[in-house]
């Protein structure tokens, strides 16, 4: 695959697992890193040709799921390279999958701003809920639109996970197109009324 030479074509795909913490603050760092329990589980899972983790938020802005891991900064760095390194050492190549939420967030992960963003400012229908940082379900919010700058921006936080995911060791990133995340609300009708 590209320039890797896999041990086979057997490939994980990536399944949110919501292992890090828990501490009872939600917003300290412990909630979003990566821990023992995420070495062990990539590492029993080395032998197959490729591991492509968890959904791992690029941003504060992209996070929106309890206990998911980041990216972000050099404490995850440090803690998403001893789960790599684990992965190597059973002879196994491990790729970061890089993710932003966008409107399927909730403003209770963002206190600072109380802001979700998405391709435009349409709302997910009232039949599905979002899950607070509590755990709650609520009705989905009403997005913010990303200008051109903030998309500019945006693609830098991809970039800047992108270089840190290398830093920890990564095989490689895939980047979270579907499911209806960010970059997919671009890609929608349903989500996306740009010119």
């Amino acid at each position: 695959m590209g320039d890797l030479t896999l041990q086979n074509r057997v490939v994980l795909a990536p399944l949110t697992r919501a292992r890090c913490g828990p501490n009872k603050d939600p917003f300290h760092i412990e909630n979003s890193l990566p821990n023992e329990l995420h070495q062990l589980y990539y590492e029993q899972r080395a032998t197959g040709g490729l591991i492509i983790t968890e959904a791992t938020a690029i941003s504060v802005e992209g996070s929106g799921w309890q206990y998911a891991p980041f990216i972000t900064t050099k404490s995850h760095v440090d803690a998403w390279k001893k789960v790599v390194d684990r992965v190597h050492k059973k002879g196994g190549k491990i790729f970061l999958q890089l993710w932003h939420m966008g409107r399927q967030s909730h403003s209770s992960f963002h206190p600072d701003t109380k802001d979700i963003v998405s391709a435009s400012d349409i709302a997910i229908g009232p039949s599905a809920k979002a899950k607070t940082i509590a755990g709650e379900y609520a009705p989905f919010e009403k997005p913010r639109a990303l200008t051109v700058e903030q998309i500019k921006q945006t693609v830098l936080d991809y970039e800047n996970a992108s270089k840190n995911a290398k830093a920890a060791g990564f095989d490689g990133v895939e980047i979270h197109g579907a499911n209806g995340y960010l970059i997919d609300q671009f890609l929608q009708s349903s989500s996306n009324v740009s010119a």
